[in-house]
């Protein structure tokens, strides 16, 4: 394959999420008016409740067996290592250049989190269609598993964002609360736009006892678990993406359950493609959401230019560097095969720009839009070289 015919194949992703990003900033201008503070809450409630409960449901549905549970294992191991090696790169990013208090959990996320989603669905069957397709591999079945291994790296990804750094995010972007209303429906952001508080933390009710009668430790307990039961805390360990994970993942390995939703003979298979192309919407829903804060961004962020270049620094270059040593010194402990594709995706793992769910959870807090696009912006610019670099390096490392 030649240098120019791989310079196009890793563009095509990051222009296409440039475009994209474009769009969305258009829709928000004033002359259109589309994508504007209400439009967008709106949309990230619909990304949170539909789009990727759908997404991640069927991806993990389509893709979880018993059989390739076994083969893939180390894969959604190797996600959760990059965010740990990422999320220990950001805290010292962080320390060292002590942005605002507030935006510490957008730093750190944009650090741990790679969008594994569209990037991943793009580049593996793209690489897999070349004629000189360098894995080894017969088209069909290198896309097949390409697909596969997306969507099992998608699924863990979303999994990690919503369960860890969503709670990171909404600790720091308490920071930036400015006030709220008598009944605390809506919370005023430092932004100006509006959050409801269905998406803020909420400590456990207590149990109340005026001391005037005596309750029994059974009855202090019982008290106790329904008032966890529906604590809006607990709600939010299991979000949305969390139950459509566990639901997907049952679909999966459960093969009676599997054959009734997924083929194309399979007696409900309707039923999985019209979920399916539900959560087709989430990812670009996103993206313009992402695209329209950059209005915002562009006339000025809190984030300073050390910050920028220090979240470009760790996942352009630190990250990929760890992912080879992380990788060879899974294949000298025999934790993964000699297969080169394999091999090769999850190193590419490493090299991939930050996940665009943060913008998600960021527009839902009221806190850190503009900034966190103005840094997707920088990295998918950067990443026209960078990722082009990394691809043809790691194919060199493999085969």
């Amino acid at each position: 394959m030649d240098i120019f015919r791989l310079f196009i194949i890793s563009l095509m992703p990051v222009l296409k999420v440039l475009l994209v990003l474009i769009a969305g900033l258009i829709l928000a201008t004033q002359r259109f008016d589309l994508l504007g503070c209400d439009a967008r809450r709106h949309l990230n409630k619909m990304v949170f409740y539909v789009f990727y409960p759908a997404l991640i449901g069927c991806s993990l549905a389509d893709t979880m067996t018993l059989e390739g549970l076994a083969d893939l294992w180390f894969l959604p191991v190797n996600v959760l290592i990059t965010c740990v090696i990422g999320s220990i790169l950001g805290w010292i990013l962080v320390i060292v250049t002590k942005p605002p208090r507030h935006l510490w959990g957008l730093v750190i996320s944009c650090t741990s989190a790679a969008n594994l989603g569209n990037m991943l669905l793009i580049i593996l069957p793209a690489l897999c269609k070349e004629k000189n397709n360098p894995f080894g591999e017969v088209a069909s079945t290198c896309s097949a598993n390409g697909k596969a291994y997306a969507s099992l790296s998608l699924a863990i990804q979303i999994i990690y964002i919503w369960s860890v750094l969503y709670f990171l995010l909404r600790m720091y972007a308490n920071n930036e609360v400015k006030e709220s209303n008598s009944n605390n429906s809506i919370i005023v952001a430092a932004n100006g736009c509006t959050r409801d508080v269905l998406h803020d933390p909420v400590g456990l009710p207590q149990i109340q006892n005026d001391g005037n009668q005596k309750v029994s430790t059974t009855v202090k307990f019982k008290q106790l678990f329904m008032k966890i039961m529906r604590s809006e805390s607990l709600r939010k360990i299991f979000a949305p993406a969390t139950i459509a994970a566990i639901v997907g993942f049952l679909i999966g390995i459960a093969t009676p359950i599997r054959k009734t939703f997924i083929g194309d003979s399979a007696p409900l298979h309707v039923i999985y493609s019209a979920a399916e192309l539900i959560g087709n919407a989430g990812i670009p829903s996103v993206t313009l959401i992402v695209g329209a804060n950059l209005l915002k961004g562009l006339s000025g962020s809190g984030v300073r230019p050390s910050v920028i270049i220090g979240i470009l620094i760790i996942r352009n270059i630190f990250l990929p560097v760890s992912g080879i040593g992380v990788i060879k010194a899974a294949k000298h402990l025999s934790l993964v095969d000699e297969n080169s594709f394999y091999l090769f995706t999850l190193l590419i793992q490493y090299a991939i720009p930050p996940a665009m769910n943060i913008g998600t959870i960021s527009q839902m807090l009221g806190s850190g839009e503009s900034e966190f696009s103005m840094i997707m912006l920088w990295n998918y610019i950067l990443a026209i070289f960078t990722l082009t670099f990394w691809i043809g390096f790691y194919m060199w490392l493999v085969i």
